[in-house]
C-alpha cells in the first residue's frame, strides 16, 4: 500500500504554516467503497475505505467498524440508556495511535468522541456516526515512592491507580467508583472521598501529556505550556486527548474507617437536617454522604450515610459518635476497611451497567425546605429506583482560589445529585427521565452551577457559563489549541473563531 503524502489544508498558507501538515491517504483502487460518517457540524460525509485501511496500517492498536468483531462491546457505555454507533472506533495503545486518530479526525472533520472508562452518565465518550478514540487499551500506573508521584496512562481506571499507590502506602484523591476512568474524572475536577483532606484530583495533578487538536504532542505543567495546564484542570476534554497524567501522592494507611450506616426512612428529614451542623464541625479527614433511595418495586425507602474517615483510628469513635446518635441505626457497617475495598464498594457489578438519568447542582447550604422537597418527592416505582444524595465538598477544596484552576466551584459545600436507575431491557426510558426532571425541578432553585462530570442535558450556553469567571480565559485557550472545536463532546467551551 502506498504511504501517505503531505496534505495542504484548505485553511490556506498562513494556517498551514502554524499547524503541522496532515499526511493524507492515497487511494488504493483495490479497496473500493466508502464509509458513511458524520462531521462535527452534523453534516454527513463519506470516508474512503482505503483511507481507513491506511490508518489501520499505521496503528499498533485496532480499528473497529460496525461489522468488526468486538465492535458491539467497544461501543457500549456504562449507562445502558446510551446506545450510539460510531462509524469507526480507534482503540489506541499509545500516544502515537492517539496522534494518528486525532489527525484522521481533523482531516475528515469528523464528530469526535474520546472514551476512557465509558463511565460518563451522559455518554460523552461515544457518538453516532463519528469517530470514537478509545483509550481503554492505554493503561498502566507507575509509582515513584521517593518523589511521591504516580504516572498514569490515559485509559487507566481508578481502581488500578488506587491499588498501585496503596502498595506503597500512598494515595492521590480520586472518585468513589473504581471502574471510573481516570481521564474523565480528573479533567472535570475530581470529587471523591479524600478531596476534603487533599483537594480535588486536579489540585494534585502535576502534569499531563496531551495530543491537541493539531496532532501535536505537548506536555503541560506549571513550567511547560502553563496556559494549557491551567485549562485541563477542570476544563474537561476541550483541549485534546490526555495520554498520561502525573499526580502528587500523599501518605495513607492501608485501612480507613468507613462503610455504610443505615437508619429508618421515617428519620430521613431529621437526619438530613442534622447533617449540615455535623459537617460544620467535621475535620478535613472526615467525609460523609447522605443518600435517600426508593428501590424498584416499592420495597421500602431507605436513608443511609456513606462514610470515610481517614484520620487516626484512635479518634474514630469520637468522630462518628454524633452520627450514630443522630437516629436509631438499623445497620451499622462502619469499621476498619482497606481503602481500596471501600473504593470498590459502590461499583456496578454488571459491566453493561443499568439505565440511569441524573441531574445535579452545587449547594452552599442545606435548608429545611430543600430537605422537605427531597424527602416528600421521592417516589417508589415498580421498575425504577429513585434517589438523591449529597457529595461532600469543602475542606481543602474550598481553600483553593476559584481562578487557580479552570474548576471554579470552590464555594460549594456539597454536590447534590438526584436520579433514577432501572434494569436493562426496559426500552421506554421517557417515564424515568420525566420523573427525574420533575424531581429535580423541586430542588433546582437551591443549587448554583453544576458538576460537569455529572452533566447530562444542558444547553451549550449554560455549559459554557458554568465555568463562571474562568469562561473568557478558557475561550482564549480553546481558540489557541482547538479553534475548530474538534473536541466538542464534553462540557463544551465554544471557540470564538468559528468552530461552531
Amino acid at each position: 500500500m502506498n504511504r501517505r503524502k503531505f496534505f495542504r489544508s484548505a485553511l490556506g498558507v498562513s494556517a498551514v504554516a502554524t499547524l503541522p501538515s496532515f499526511r493524507a491517504f492515497t487511494a488504493d483502487t483495490s479497496l473500493g467503497g466508502e464509509i458513511q460518517a458524520v462531521k462535527g457540524s452534523g453534516e454527513t460525509t463519506r470516508v474512503e475505505r482505503a483511507a481507513v485501511e491506511e490508518l489501520r496500517s499505521n496503528l499498533r492498536g485496532r480499528i473497529l467498524l460496525p461489522d468488526s468483531d468486538g465492535y458491539e462491546v467497544a461501543r457500549r457505555m456504562r449507562n445502558r440508556m446510551i446506545d450510539k454507533r460510531p462509524a469507526l472506533i480507534v482503540q489506541c495503545v499509545g500516544a502515537g495511535d492517539v496522534t494518528e486518530a486525532v489527525n484522521f479526525a481533523r482531516h475528515y472533520e469528523l464528530l469526535t468522541a474520546v472514551r476512557c472508562g465509558g463511565h460518563n452518565v451522559a455518554g460523552k465518550g461515544t457518538c453516532d456516526g463519528g469517530i470514537m478514540i478509545d483509550l481503554s487499551p492505554l493503561q498502566g500506573v507507575r509509582v515513584d515512592p521517593i518523589a511521591r508521584t504516580a504516572r498514569v496512562a490515559g485509559g487507566s481506571l481508578l481502581g488500578a491507580m488506587d491499588a498501585e499507590c496503596q502498595g506503597f502506602g500512598l494515595v492521590t484523591p480520586s472518585g468513589t467508583v473504581s471502574h471510573t476512568g481516570v481521564g474523565g474524572l480528573t479533567l472535570g475536577g475530581g470529587l471523591g472521598r479524600l478531596a476534603r483532606q487533599y483537594g480535588l484530583a486536579v489540585d494534585n495533578l502535576n502534569a499531563v501529556d496531551i495530543i491537541t487538536a493539531d496532532g501535536e504532542f505537548r506536555r503541560a505543567s506549571a513550567e511547560e505550556n502553563p496556559d494549557l495546564y491551567w485549562a485541563v484542570r477542570g476544563g474537561g476534554g476541550n483541549f485534546g486527548v490526555v495520554t498520561s497524567f502525573e499526580f502528587a501522592l500523599h501518605p495513607l494507611a492501608y485501612q480507613v474507617i468507613g462503610g455504610t450506616i443505615m437508619f429508618p426512612f421515617s428519620e430521613a428529614k431529621d437526619l438530613l437536617n442534622f447533617y449540615p451542623d455535623y459537617c460544620e464541625k467535621m475535620s478535613d479527614d472526615m467525609y460523609a454522604d447522605p443518600v435517600i433511595f426508593a428501590p424498584p418495586g416499592g420495597a421500602g425507602n431507605m436513608v443511609y450515610f456513606e462514610v470515610c474517615y481517614a484520620g487516626p483510628h484512635r479518634n474514630a469513635e469520637r468522630v462518628l459518635e454524633p452520627l450514630r446518635r443522630a437516629g436509631k441505626p438499623i445497620f451499622d457497617g462502619l469499621k476498619a476497611i482497606d481503602y481500596v475495598v471501600l473504593q470498590r464498594s459502590s461499583d456496578d457489578t454488571d459491566p453493561r451497567g443499568t439505565g440511569q438519568y441524573l441531574k445535579s447542582g452545587f449547594t452552599t447550604e442545606i435548608s429545611s425546605e430543600l430537605v422537605d422537597n427531597l424527602v416528600e418527592h421521592l417516589e417508589p416505582h415498580p421498575e425504577r429506583g429513585g434517589m438523591a444524595f449529597f457529595q461532600q465538598c469543602g475542606g481543602a477544596i474550598g481553600r483553593v482560589a476559584s481562578d487557580a484552576t479552570a474548576f471554579a466551584h470552590r464555594y460549594a459545600n456539597h454536590n447534590l445529585t438526584v436520579g433514577s436507575v432501572w434494569t436493562t431491557g426496559i426500552e421506554d426510558t421517557s417515564p424515568h427521565v420525566r420523573w427525574t426532571r420533575d424531581y429535580w425541578g423541586s430542588v433546582e432553585e437551591f443549587t448554583h452551577g453544576f458538576y460537569a462530570n455529572d452533566e447530562f442535558a444542558v444547553s451549550p450556553t449554560r455549559a459554557q457559563q458554568n465555568y463562571l469567571g474562568n469562561t473568557e480565559r478558557l475561550v482564549a485557550i480553546k481558540n489557541k489549541y482547538d479553534p475548530t472545536n474538534l473536541f466538542r463532546l464534553n462540557s463544551n467551551i465554544r471557540p470564538s473563531l468559528g468552530g461552531g
